[in-house]
């Protein structure tokens, strides 16, 4: 989801600096834009609040997953998860990432450690239960691929997620 977030973000900002003509009402379903954000809304909500009670047996514990998913994306990347990585990766201010980490902490999912490379600086790493939240979560995510593309042939659906990795990887997200 918070792929989603940071593309939509992404997207607007480069439409607030795109001119301010009228936009062509004509354009065909290939050109995406208009299912992709459809989908994005219709997905958000119900994405994050199934995955939540799947997965941790409580709605309103969705902001776990979405920490230990922003933590382990910047962890794989060239940066050390702090909290304004997590603050960056799900469109927050850093206030509100913030509490967000408080509370992954506080449940077991994450800890504090000192940086590797500056010890005067805070990162975040997964533990065990954050790992295994981790797992479950990517697990759930691939059973909702199959579900939604479950009437696909396999080359369209390998096509399809070879599509949106790309685009993951395009953005960097």
């Amino acid at each position: 989801m918070s792929m989603c977030i940071a593309l939509i973000r992404r997207y607007a900002v480069g439409m607030m600096g795109a001119s301010r003509a009228q936009p062509d009402v004509t354009a065909s379903a290939a050109d995406g834009g208009p299912a992709l954000f459809r989908l994005v809304r219709f997905w958000s909500r119900r994405w994050t609040m199934r995955a939540s009670e799947e997965l941790t047996g409580q709605m309103h514990h969705v902001q776990h997953i979405l920490v230990v998913e922003a933590v382990d994306t910047t962890n794989n990347g060239p940066a050390e998860a702090t909290i304004g990585a997590v603050a960056h990766q799900l469109g927050l201010d850093h206030s509100g990432a913030s509490r967000m980490v408080r509370d992954a902490v506080a449940t077991g999912y994450l800890i504090r450690a000192a940086s590797e490379h500056d010890r005067r600086r805070v990162c975040l790493r997964l533990t065990p239960k954050g790992h295994d939240l981790l797992t479950g979560s990517r697990r759930w995510q691939l059973d909702v691929f199959d579900e939604l593309t479950t009437t696909w042939d396999q080359q369209d659906r390998q096509q399809l997620a070879a599509y949106l990795q790309r685009l993951v990887d395009e953005l960097g997200a």
